[in-house]
């Protein structure tokens, strides 16, 4: 059962969108169908903090598709903003590791199926790996990376983001990059959103800083449509580099 997060834009990537067509997705999920099966942890409203250095505008009481589809018909080119703090060269991520709730996996690099909507690690060797989003901005360039991962799954139970909702502001996020460094990121906020109350603009849209978002589904399990009715998302800055 794949449920479908939330869509959005990316720094310089809005006006593309109108000119190709392109609807951008965060990320996606399996969910549990399993009564029994142990639920992934939730971040408390003290663990919120900020959306990181400089945010955008939410869109709020929006549905996430339908801001997807209202940013790539009616955005248009988005100013240069001026560049707070540290930013490295474009170069595609590698790995992330996330020492504080034991995450260590590499990154598939996914892209948008032919209806549009992201695609997610597919069941099978790699089912359990984190993926980026590859026409988001390579983690640590400037503008917000999108990286997603799976909660769960029934058959294999807890996934590369089970624990997503234990990070906490001041928590280190790595990303090993192709040209051999990795960057350096702090948490500065977890939060759950409503599916339907999904913040577009706050998670996809541009920033003046090496921003980082990471996606999984999150909130209670709704059985009668079979999927969570929550997404998990936590805002990261760079913060440094070696």
């Amino acid at each position: 059962m794949k449920e479908l997060l939330a869509r959005g834009g990316r720094r310089g990537l809005i006006a593309t969108l109108a000119t190709a067509v392109l609807a951008m997705s965060g990320a996606a999920a399996i969910a549990v169908s399993v009564a029994a099966q142990k639920h992934a942890p939730e971040p408390p409203r003290s663990a919120a903090g900020s959306p990181g250095p400089a945010a955008a505008s939410p869109t709020p009481g929006e549905n996430a598709q339908l801001a997807a589809a209202t940013l790539a018909a009616h955005s248009s080119p988005e100013p240069v903003p001026k560049v707070t703090g540290p930013v490295l060269p474009r170069s595609d991520p590698v790995t992330i590791d996330i020492s504080a709730i034991g995450v260590h996996s590499a990154l598939q690099y996914l892209g948008l199926t032919a209806q549009h909507t992201l695609q997610v690690p597919a069941p099978g060797p790699r089912y359990n790996e984190a993926a980026w989003y590859k026409y988001s901005s390579t983690p640590g360039s400037l503008g917000p990376g999108i990286i997603l991962g799976h909660v769960d799954s029934a058959a294999q139970g807890p996934s590369v983001f089970f624990s997503l909702g234990d990070l906490r502001p001041g928590d280190k996020v790595l990303v090993t990059r192709a040209d051999g460094l990795v960057a350096v990121f702090s948490v500065d906020g977890v939060r759950r959103y409503p599916k339907d109350h999904f913040p577009t603009l706050l998670v996809y849209g541009n920033t003046d800083y090496a921003a980082l978002r990471l996606i999984t589904c999150g909130g209670s399990f709704d059985f009668a449509t079979g999927h969570y009715v929550d997404n998990i998302v936590v805002f990261a800055s760079l913060v440094g580099s070696h």
